[in-house]
């Protein structure tokens, strides 16, 4: 994109998505019942598959988990006086770093909340969160990425026994992950009976996009040049498109839990998967028959099969066509990428949601928005999202194959109206950023889509400190 289109959307905005409805139970989201869910399991055992591999974005430090921490560390707040209190209870806590201190002093609260952050101590304000020790267990304390390598030993296990891993990290970073990667690997080989084999990925500079002033003028450093900031995750479509693997699961590095939470969370993944996968070969055998078929008999099968499986699997519905075009317009909702994405009914938890939406050719489809999507002064626009049932945690499963077995080219299916802008800060000064299409929304606009319920124990983030304190990151005693 270039310098002018940036500008242009800073001036003119994004346009709001059209919604047609929230998806529901009733029209929208797979409510799978106990025979459904042994069916995907066990069609995700069974399918032919060209590779699988677990894909983690993880770039960045953890700044935003200790925002409160970094707030109250000279005058201390209720975030830091809980901190202190609950020390012992994470997994990080070293006596040698910590002591005892007392959570009615001001001066061992800040003095755990320095240590937690900066160089002084464990200085986590600036690591990222994949290589923060989670969980203490018995014998071992594990970082998240630790975590990360359980499960994918659980769910993503190739044919081989190898298990792959691409990590989307931050080029400072990777020693720090390398070092937590090496710390585990031979020891949780062993354990598990698996080969990892893990490949670190950055977000390319090159998508990285302009700021600006709060008054839409290109935003300048002290030495003149035009502030350039990373334009959020959407800019990892680029690192999926690398993916070579068919079948890819996609979940934050912060989404994971201690592992006695690892059935549950292993059972829906598989469930995901086995649901991508049959939707994959569905809509597979419906392109190879428009190939055998004549014009005839493929405008007869359109109408009386795929545009039913269209409208009540996938959501879609085009808008009147003539027979002339109608088989080119189905071919062209059919071959795409897949993705199957897991949602948790709204228990007030951050996250955007599922809706269907019209799309400017007319058609509707199923897609993930955020709040900043949703125009505010569209009464029947703010009437769909506070009727919405439930939420996105980011828990998806994709496949990146079409028919002939041949790798799409991802970036073709990003909706460039689909982005939006923030509001930052750098050095003090007020700017305006751009973010770029969010990988599972915007990015993947063009995809066809598929939501199932999934339980609220399968979503497990750490968007704070404190989080580490729930019955998930915490061992039973």
């Amino acid at each position: 994109m270039t310098k002018e289109q940036q500008l242009k959307y800073f001036r003119e905005g994004f346009p709001w998505m059209d919604i047609a409805a929230p998806a529901t139970p009733q029209r929208g989201i797979e409510i799978l019942d106990d025979a459904a869910i042994a069916a995907c399991v066990g069609y995700d055992g069974r399918a032919e598959v060209a590779g699988r591999v677990k894909f983690v974005p993880a770039s960045g430090a953890a700044s935003r988990m200790f925002k409160d921490i970094f707030a109250g560390m000279e005058q201390p707040n209720d975030a830091v006086r809980k901190l202190t209190d609950q020390i012992r209870s994470f997994a990080f806590y070293e006596p040698s770093v910590f002591g005892n201190p007392d959570a009615g002093s001001d001066a061992d609260c800040s003095m755990v909340a320095r240590r937690l952050l900066t160089d002084d101590g464990l200085g986590y304000g600036s690591r990222p969160k994949g290589v923060l020790k989670f969980h203490r267990y018995e014998d071992e304390v594990r970082t998240a990425l630790a975590e990360h390598l359980v499960e994918g030993s659980e769910y993503m296990r190739n044919a081989d026994g190898s298990v792959n891993l691409t990590i989307t990290i931050s080029p400072e970073h990777r020693a720090l992950f390398e070092a937590a990667l090496a710390e585990v690997k031979d020891k949780y080989e062993k354990r598990y009976g698996v080969r990892y084999n893990v490949n670190f990925t950055y977000q390319s500079k090159e998508t990285d996009t302009i700021a600006v002033t709060p008054y839409n003028e290109p935003f300048l450093c002290d030495d003149g040049t035009i502030l350039r900031r990373p334009a959020g995750h959407g800019a990892l479509i680029y690192n999926l498109n690398e993916v070579e693997q068919e079948l890819v699961s996609v979940k934050n590095i912060d989404n994971v839990a201690v592992e006695r939470y690892l059935p549950v969370t292993a059972k829906y993944k598989k469930v995901l998967m086995g649901r991508a996968l049959q939707l994959r070969d569905a809509i597979f055998a419906f392109l190879r028959r428009l190939d055998a078929s004549g014009p005839e008999e493929a405008v007869g099968l359109c109408r009386s099969e795929i545009l039913p499986f269209l409208r009540d699997v996938l959501c879609i519905e085009l808008p009147a066509i003539p027979d002339a075009e109608l088989v080119a317009a189905v071919r062209a909702k059919l071959d795409r990428p897949i993705r199957v994405c897991g949602m948790v009914k709204n228990l007030g938890e951050p996250g955007g949601g599922p809706f269907i939406i019209r799309e400017k050719d007319g058609s509707t489809s199923l897609q993930i928005l955020e709040s900043v999507q949703i125009n505010p002064g569209d009464p029947a626009a703010m009437a769909a999202l506070k009727s919405a049932t439930h939420f996105n945690p980011v828990d998806l499963v994709c496949c990146l194959r079409n028919y002939k077995g041949e790798k799409f080219n991802l970036p073709d299916f990003v909706d460039p109206d689909a982005g939006f802008i923030s509001s930052k800060s750098y050095q003090g000064r007020p700017l305006r950023a751009l973010e770029l299409p969010g990988l599972w929304n915007g990015s993947m606009s063009g995809w066809n889509t598929l939501f199932v319920e999934v339980p609220v124990e399968t979503f497990n983030p750490v968007k704070v400190v404190l989080d580490l304190l729930r019955p998930a990151h915490q061992i039973l005693q």
